[in-house]
């Protein structure tokens, strides 16, 4: 049983020892040549004037959690419409408690105003 996964051990080592190699040498052969202008810190092509600790807009945040709302969503429904057939009445029950949930999640956000711009 082990003899199978033989293929699969070889490719992981011959991929990992490719890899290293392949930054070792370009960190050996690939150009070099730092200056005060290339180490200076970079923001939006001006120097940065505020502390990079400095608070974000709760909206902010509100966007994210919107945002990996809808990912996840769309994420989940095409493998779950691929296999409907196959997890009958358990796969249908499994997706709407999973939809609630998203739904829930999306009027928790609309009601503290992460869909508002201003």
């Amino acid at each position: 049983m082990l003899a199978q996964y033989l293929p699969i051990l070889i490719f992981l080592c011959i991929s990992t020892v490719m890899g290293v190699a392949l930054v070792v040498i370009g960190g050996l052969l690939g150009p070099n040549k730092p200056d005060p202008e290339k180490l200076s810190p970079y923001e939006c092509g001006f120097e940065a004037f505020e502390d990079s600790r400095m608070k974000f807009d709760v909206r902010y945040y509100l966007v994210a959690i919107l945002f990996i709302i809808f990912d996840l969503e769309i994420a989940f429904f095409l493998p779950w419409a691929v296999a409907l057939e196959s997890l009958g009445v358990f796969g249908l029950v499994a997706m709407f408690v999973f939809v609630i949930e998203l739904v829930i999640g999306y009027f928790v956000l609309w009601k503290r105003g992460a869909l508002e711009w201003e």
